[in-house]
């Protein structure tokens, strides 16, 4: 396997949603990263999108890291197949080594841990502890109201539009993807964006 030409974070939902598109996006982003070139670094789970994800992008040829807490891999809930299962003991562990092994960020449909991890991946931006690319797949108009609620609070004066800048957001996987990769400085590997 080549080294990749980067490495994508993603932060996604443990379980599948009610929605085939969830999955089917997913899917897509998996066969992007690996169509691409790239290295998948996600929480090393096999449920849900996070299992749909990895399976995808190991499919297409990516390299796929999986970062999880040992609790989670008691509970079998650790995707054993990854090229590379860096078992952690706290989730602050977790997100600081996602943060540091990718390029740029997706976050994709998911629940609180999606929403924790996508946050502060955004607060870090803001407070200058990296300065990688963060990106919000709004797929269905899945976030459509998060993104609502953040122009509201920009409205009242607690969020800026420099801070609203350091996050971009659309409903397709190729054009968001390219954007990201593109904004981190690095060029991907040629690759099909029919996913």
């Amino acid at each position: 396997m080549q080294a990749p030409t980067f490495s994508l974070g993603v932060y996604c939902g443990s379980k599948i949603g009610h929605e085939p598109a969830f999955g089917e996006a997913a899917a897509s982003v998996g066969r992007w990263i690996g169509g691409h070139g790239g290295q998948l670094v996600y929480g090393g789970g096999h449920n849900g999108l996070m299992g749909v994800l990895a399976d995808s992008a190991a499919a297409a040829g990516a390299r796929v890291v999986g970062v999880i807490p040992h609790t989670m891999v008691e509970r079998e809930w650790a995707r054993t197949q990854c090229d590379e299962l860096i078992v952690v003991d706290t989730m602050h562990e977790r997100k600081r080594i996602m943060m540091e092994r990718a390029n740029a960020f997706l976050a994709l449909p998911g629940g609180i841990g999606t929403f924790e991890e996508l946050f502060e991946v955004w607060a870090w931006r803001q407070l200058g502890f990296h300065d990688k690319p963060v990106g919000l797949l709004n797929l269905n108009g899945y976030y459509d109201r998060l993104l609502g609620f953040m122009d509201d609070t920009r409205a009242q004066g607690f969020v800026s539009d420099w801070q609203m800048s350091l996050i971009c957001h659309g409903p397709e996987v190729a054009p968001l993807l390219t954007h990201l990769i593109q904004s981190a400085g690095l060029a991907s590997a040629q690759g099909s964006d029919k996913i």
